[in-house]
């Protein structure tokens, strides 16, 4: 539940009670007594003429529908657009949102080993799953199923992107992988995968049986969650 707060907001915060003040509220009373108006206050760090942090904060919130995962998607150019939001505070959004999503990516690289797509998902949905452009990964696995790398060979527009099996198997045999898992992301929150999504996969998994590396899934990702190609029946 979001915290109210009750200071007027016309008196500077600095002359507020200091159980009202973010940052002394969040040292005296823990970071859960925040709301999210008052942990973004304290990276914009202030506000603007007649606007307080908190005030500005709860504009950028409003301009993202109060809510997290689209404030994720705003440009710097979009966070601009709003009165007192410079290319510093713009820039402190975006890198505090990304920092959130690496944090739960990951858990899944600490495990280092993935056995199936469903683990894979849970390094890719917080990563690339609110992305507003298709990327393509692949994740490396060795014959014990442990990481190797994860990267991104593709990168595309809105609605799709290219994966080029040539590029994935030359990095496999490089890395010596055994073992590959696929993802790419749906930016209109739709999890089931197209005709072409199936075709790629086919083609690649057809490409590694001949190289002896198996592709173990192909997931995609969005807002809404993930689709394992493997365990959905999509592919065999």
């Amino acid at each position: 539940m979001e915290t109210v707060v009750t200071q007027s907001p016309h008196i500077s915060i600095r002359n507020w009670a200091n159980d009202d003040k973010p940052r002394e509220k969040l040292m005296n009373k823990g970071v859960n007594a925040l709301s999210d108006a008052e942990l973004l206050a304290i990276l914009l760090n202030n506000g603007h003429k007649q606007k307080s942090a908190i005030e500005l904060a709860q504009e950028v919130l409003r301009s993202a529908a109060s809510n997290l995962c689209e404030l994720g998607k705003q440009s710097v150019s979009q966070l601009k657009k709003i009165r007192g939001i410079g290319n510093a505070k713009a820039i402190t959004i975006i890198a505090a949102v990304e920092l959130s999503r690496r944090r739960q990516a990951s858990y899944t690289l600490q495990k280092k080993t993935i056995s199936n797509g469903s683990e894979a998902a849970l390094y890719f949905k917080p990563l690339i799953g609110d992305n507003n452009h298709e990327s393509f990964h692949v994740m490396y696995l060795n014959n014990a199923s442990k990481i190797i790398r994860i990267s991104c060979v593709s990168k595309g527009g809105i609605t799709n992107t290219f994966a080029d099996p040539r590029v994935i198997f030359k990095e496999a045999l490089e890395l010596e992988a055994t073992r590959i898992i696929l993802c790419h992301n749906h930016p209109s929150g739709s999890l089931r995968p197209s005709n072409a999504d199936i075709s790629i996969t086919k083609k690649i998994k057809e490409a590694g049986l001949l190289l002896d590396i198996t592709v173990l899934d192909h997931i995609i990702v969005s807002e809404a969650g993930y689709c394992s190609m493997v365990e959905d029946g999509f592919i065999i």
